[in-house]
């Protein structure tokens, strides 16, 4: 067997990454390391280390099952991480342009021309996170913001530690609103799928009865 060539601009470390430098997507497809990273307005963020401990995995498993269930035969998709979610600015798609890649734990799409082989062009229709160790200020504050700006229609921000669930909608001024806290046993309603819900203990209990 040949030897393979590896092409020189290929990184095989985070280390060989500038912090401060701005990035693309066409830089990050470069990238062959085992960490995750995120771009949000070029600036690279690790995704999570060390990796998400099992209850963080736990909640992410839980609620795309039940979405996922819950959209069989449907036209939308669930995909949880790591699953890229290329947020282009100004409409432009190209790689080099891109400078916002995510992979949110869970992205429902509802429209299939934003999915392609590497994942997803746009603002999914809804983005689920799960705070882990680490991604707090992100998921509260970049992410929010992030998303807010580029149109995903609900957020939700699940906290492990208090077993709460934030939702926050889009309005019609495009700024979130924040519609409910869910802090005890409920059935938490997906606006972006109509007649569809998820019961508080479906997402928390398991884990809250092994501790």
């Amino acid at each position: 067997m040949g030897t393979v060539q590896m092409h020189p601009e290929v990184i095989t470390d985070i280390s060989q990454l500038d912090p401060d430098k701005k990035y693309s997507y066409a830089d990050y497809l470069k990238w062959q390391f085992d960490e995750y990273v995120e771009l949000i307005k070029g600036k690279i963020f690790q995704k999570m280390s060390p990796a998400p401990v099992r209850e963080h995995q736990q909640i992410v498993m839980s609620v795309s099952r039940e979405i996922s269930l819950f959209l069989k035969n449907k036209s939308c998709d669930v995909y949880p991480a790591p699953f890229d979610v290329r947020l282009p600015s100004s409409g432009i798609t190209k790689d080099e342009k891109t400078y916002t890649v995510v992979q949110p734990d869970i992205s429902v799409i509802c429209d299939p021309s934003k999915l392609d082989d590497r994942g997803c062009v746009g603002a999914p229709d809804l983005i689920v996170e799960v705070v882990s160790r680490g991604t707090a200020i992100r998921d509260w504050n970049f992410k929010y913001n992030l998303y807010q700006e580029t149109g995903v229609k609900e957020y939700w921000i699940i906290e492990p530690v208090d077993r709460s669930v934030t939702i926050f909608i889009l309005n019609e001024e495009n700024k979130y609103v924040q519609v409910a806290v869910y802090a005890a046993e409920a059935t938490i309603p997906v606006s972006v799928l109509p007649g569809f819900s998820i019961k508080w203990d479906d997402i928390f209990m398991r884990s809250k009865d092994e501790v």
